[in-house]
């Protein structure tokens, strides 16, 4: 069988369109000169700003890479608070800064303070998040809201307070979404981390000495998290890039006509059934070249990221797909690339 490496060299030709943009999503210097930044939360950022605080490193990165930016770095972090108390001291920590971008990083005490009787409802979590974002979007600031991490790092879902933590998580998307604000999701992006690095279940002493505040690994753990925010938060819309998932099909002989429309019609639905893929685009090969290879029917799937393309590889909806396919296809080719 001969080698398909002319379909796939035409298929990336039609989808590499021209750029102009030079390679700006992997640094930070589209970030503008004097920009201030505050970090607004709890004792996890009180302490973030010392010696190896992650505010610390945070600051450092950007001193030592985008010195001549001067960017000016705020931590605005209190132990204890919650929600309620970031609303009262916003005009004076935050508000009086004039800050171009600031970082909530919040929730923890409102959910592990519910234990004794002092933490934050839910209906009040998210109103007071929105009074927050709401008056520093007046004022010409932007938020990066992150969900609040760990009480707890087990990674099996019996640490005490997962469930609340998933709740108040899920608010604080809702609230970045509503108030078109970006999201951090710091407690996805925690126990992702943990799955892969807390083999022995273990409920501290990974990214936290305590369950809660971090340690030094958790440091460099959130200081990252947090500069992959701030990139994604300068990064000019057209220099980011999206996952195309290009898939040729070429049928049995004996599959009938019927049958093949029926698959290249399910192929063609599987975005109303899975909400990650972005576009899909399908035809039969018109080409005069007669390069096909004996391939009839293409496929491009797209993503807006590569995290997504793997989301939808196991879905429900495209494991169904692949065993209707079964036994049906003389042979497929399936080629990913990423493009602007």
């Amino acid at each position: 069988m001969k080698s398909p490496i002319h379909i796939i060299a035409l298929l990336i030709a039609v989808l590499l369109l021209p750029n102009n943009s030079s390679a700006q999503d992997s640094d930070l210097s589209m970030i503008p000169e004097n920009t201030t930044i505050v970090f607004l939360g709890d004792s996890i950022t009180q302490a973030g700003v010392r010696p190896n605080g992650y505010v610390t490193l945070f600051k450092k990165h950007l001193e030592e890479n985008y010195a001549d930016k001067k960017i000016k770095v705020i931590g605005a972090g209190i132990s204890g608070n919650r929600v309620p108390n970031l609303q009262k001291r916003l005009d004076k920590d935050v508000l009086s800064k004039k800050p171009d971008l600031v970082f909530i990083y919040i929730g923890i005490n409102d959910v592990w303070h519910s234990q004794n009787g002092r933490g934050t409802s839910p209906a009040d979590f998210e109103a007071g998040l929105k009074e927050i974002i709401g008056k520093i979007q007046a004022q010409g600031g932007k938020v990066i809201l992150c969900t609040p991490s760990m009480i707890g790092e087990k990674t099996d879902g019996t640490n005490p307070l997962d469930k609340m933590l998933e709740e108040f998580s899920a608010i604080s998307r809702r609230v970045a979404k509503e108030t078109d604000s970006q999201m951090l999701d710091l407690r996805n992006n925690f126990v992702e981390h943990l799955k892969k690095n807390n083999t022995k279940n273990l409920a501290k002493n990974i990214l936290t000495s305590d369950g809660v505040h971090l340690n030094p690994m958790g440091n460099e753990f959130v200081a990252k998290q947090m500069l992959d925010g701030l990139k994604t938060h300068v990064t000019p819309p057209h220099a980011s890039s999206v996952i195309r998932h290009i898939v040729l099909f070429q049928f049995k002989e004996s599959v009938p006509q019927s049958e093949v429309d029926a698959i290249t019609t399910a192929f063609n639905q599987l975005p109303e059934k899975i909400d990650v893929i972005t576009s899909l685009e399908s035809g039969t090969n018109v080409s005069p070249e007669n390069l096909t290879q004996g391939y009839t029917h293409a496929f491009i799937v797209s993503f807006a990221n590569e995290t997504d393309r793997d989301v939808y590889l196991p879905h429900p909806a495209h494991k169904a797909f692949v065993k209707m396919i079964d036994g049906k296809l003389e042979q497929v080719l399936v080629f990913d690339i990423k493009t602007p």
